[in-house]
């Protein structure tokens, strides 16, 4: 048996393992993210879906989402997805600019991001489009790139009409080609300014183009915001699949061993190779404040208040006071949000809220 068949074996096991955490959850939708899952066979996609069909209950209409990058994207390619029960494509562009894909070390070019989305919307026999639902990513704040370029890098996005784009603000991760170019002076640092700056033009083009920032760095047409990046950041329960995979309940998390033997090792075994944290009241509290600060659904007083008590509340209120004042967060009836000149330090501002001793 191959090292895939070995994994699909195991993914498969592993639902059937944990098929009881869920038996009182619908499954509103299915990710396939993480390492490259595009490379499965149609019939391995839909074999693990019926896996999951088979043990949970699952909606009428969910949202199965795979990840890819364009290089995986041929024409064969999305016609064998738009032929499985792949209903949403999230595809990692990053840039629509070469120099900024090669600093990136991204095995795509900017011409083979454009020829896929235009893919995705090609008609098939009965003209119907291949993905009516599907995402690009871009990235911001990346050394050397101005303000004009990454205005062109969102036009760009725009004109394809895809329904929903994902924008990060670049993160140097250790022992990268970046990390090194930078450390050796051949390109700038990132520098969070540069980035603050392309965020605010984000936000106002997305909403001239009728984006709904829904979500920090997630902007949908009507009808088309991520049901799993909602699901994510109002707190809900998931289940995550697979090596180094995590998962959450509300009052714990649990990660598995991203070692991809010793995890089909522990599941073939039917052992989980996992490891888990109870989270205190304090840990809920301050992930709800962070979580819910980010999205367009703002932190509700009144919800703080009935599920963690006054004392809470009372440290919320105060907390937010100053940043009230600065004009960075607002209370609008019952809700706290951050206003737009806050959003950019959304996360900052969050851990300003955070409790950090336990009461």
């Amino acid at each position: 048996m191959g090292k895939k068949e070995e994994m699909m074996r195991a993914l498969a096991r592993e639902m059937i393992l944990r098929k009881n955490e869920f038996k009182d959850e619908v499954v509103d939708c299915i990710y396939f993210g993480g390492g490259t899952p595009s490379v499965l066979e149609t019939s391995e996609i839909n074999s693990l879906i019926q896996t999951v069909y088979d043990h949970f209950k699952v909606g009428d209409n969910p949202e199965i989402t795979l990840e890819a990058n364009p290089d995986d994207l041929s024409k064969e390619k999305i016609s064998q997805l738009a032929a499985s029960r792949i209903n949403r494509l999230s595809i990692g562009v990053q840039s629509f600019f070469d120099e900024d894909l090669k600093l990136m070390n991204r095995a795509h070019n900017a011409q083979e991001a454009v020829d896929c989305i235009t893919l995705l919307s090609a008609e098939q026999a009965g003209s119907r489009k291949h993905f009516q639902n599907s995402s690009l990513d871009l990235i911001y704040g990346i050394p050397g790139m101005s303000n004009a370029r990454w205005e062109e890098n969102i036009d760009k996005a725009l004109a394809l009409e895809i329904p929903h784009i994902s924008a990060y603000a670049l993160t140097v991760e250790p022992k990268t080609a970046l990390e090194n170019f930078i450390k050796k002076g051949i390109i700038p640092p990132v520098q969070d300014e540069v980035a603050q700056e392309h965020h605010r033009i984000l936000l106002d083009k997305m909403d001239a183009a009728g984006y709904e920032n829904y979500e920090f760095s997630n902007f949908g047409k009507p009808g088309f915001h991520s049901r799993n990046n909602t699901a994510y950041w109002e707190g809900k329960t998931y289940i995550g699949i697979g090596p180094g995979a995590h998962s959450y309940n509300g009052n714990r998390r649990a990660w598995n061993v991203s070692n991809n033997p010793k995890y089909i090792k522990a599941i073939t075994s039917g052992e989980l190779p996992q490891e888990v944290e109870e989270l205190s009241k304090t840990d809920r509290y301050n992930e709800y404040v962070m979580t819910r600060l980010r999205t367009a659904k703002g932190v509700s007083l009144q919800e703080v208040k009935e599920v963690f008590g006054n004392t809470y509340y009372d440290y919320l209120l105060k907390q937010a006071q100053p940043h009230i004042e600065e004009h960075l967060l607002f209370k609008e009836g019952d809700y706290l949000f951050v206003s737009k000149e806050g959003k950019f330090l959304s996360d900052g501002i969050a851990a300003d809220l955070f409790l950090v001793n336990l009461i």
